[in-house]
Order: structure tokens, then C-alpha cells, then sequence
């Protein structure tokens, strides 16, 4: 019998920062928790980019997820926005792995594709497929949504990951 594993997906951004937990048994999944982590937008960007590293701290004491997948950057348009994001990201990686946990990272086309079936899925077609998989009362938020959508692609992958050997960044 395989013993449930618990995962915590995170969508990095610098006003809002996803975060879900998922829990398999390798047969059902459930989600444990999700939400997001807010910045105020009046802060300097370091007291922002610390609201992110605590915020995601505080979830991996309170759900003890095994490990973390965190979404890689997308290309943006706007070099400054890329910086930000890459910033964000950044501090969340740092927190899970001051965590203790391995962390994984997937392309949104990766995890699009892991839970719609289609890697240019919209962002509303994630969040049903995410409340579906999950059985889930309602959409999570988009953020959150994401996130949730992270660990479930990981999740799906995991076994593969293992037979082909492959380790956490």
C-alpha cells in the first residue's frame, strides 16, 4: 500500500502568491488547503518579497507537505514585471527549501497539460478542471487555483519521475 503524499504547489507572484496543498494516495487526491499570501502594494519590494518567503514558511509548518513544486517563469513582455516575478519566485524556493523540502518546477504549459489535457488552456478552464480532480464545492481562486494545479501535475508525474530516476532541483 502506498502511503499518501503531500504536496504543496505554488503559483509565485509579487502582489499575490498562490499556494495549495494536495494529498495522494497515488489512487485519490484531496485538497488539504489552499489560498494566497498578499503583499501589500505600498511596501518596498524587500518587505514584500518577506511577506512571500513567511507566508510560505507558515504553510509548510502548518500542512507538512513532503515537497513543493513552484511554477516556472513564464517570458513576459515587460523585462521589469519578469524581474519582479523572477524575485517572487525566488523567495518562495528559498522558503521551501529553508523548509526542508525538494521543489520541483513544471512550465505552465506542463501543468496545463497535466490537468486540462491542453497546454494553452485559459486560466477558467484550470480552475474547473482543478475543482473537478479535486472535487472541490467551488472554484478556488485563480492564484490559488494554480497553485493547486502545480502539485496535481507533480503528482501525476511522480511516478514517471521515478522510474526514469530523476531528482528536485
Amino acid at each position: 500500500m502506498m502511503h499518501a503524499m503531500r504536496v504543496l504547489g505554488i503559483d509565485p507572484g509579487l502582489s499575490a502568491t498562490g499556494w495549495g496543498i494536495v494529498e495522494s494516495n497515488g489512487h485519490t487526491y484531496r485538497a488539504v488547503a489552499h489560498g494566497s499570501i498578499r503583499s501589500d502594494t505600498a511596501s518596498a519590494l524587500p518587505v514584500r518579497l518577506g511577506e512571500i518567503f513567511s507566508g510560505i514558511q507558515r504553510v509548510i509548518v502548518t500542512h507538512q507537505p513532503q515537497l513543493a513544486v513552484v511554477e516556472e517563469i513564464f517570458i513576459a513582455r515587460n523585462p521589469t514585471s519578469a524581474l519582479k516575478l523572477g524575485h517572487a519566485r525566488g523567495v518562495a524556493i528559498a522558503a521551501a527549501n529553508q523548509g526542508g523540502l525538494p521543489v520541483y518546477e513544471y512550465t505552465a504549459l506542463q501543468i496545463k497539460k497535466a490537468v486540462v489535457g491542453y497546454g494553452r488552456a485559459e486560466k477558467p478552464q484550470v480552475q474547473e478542471m482543478v475543482r473537478v480532480l479535486l472535487s472541490m464545492p467551488r472554484k478556488a481562486a485563480v492564484d490559488a487555483s494554480d497553485a493547486l494545479a502545480a502539485a496535481l501535475c507533480h503528482l501525476n508525474q511522480s511516478p514517471l519521475l521515478r522510474l526514469a530516476g530523476q531528482r528536485a532541483s
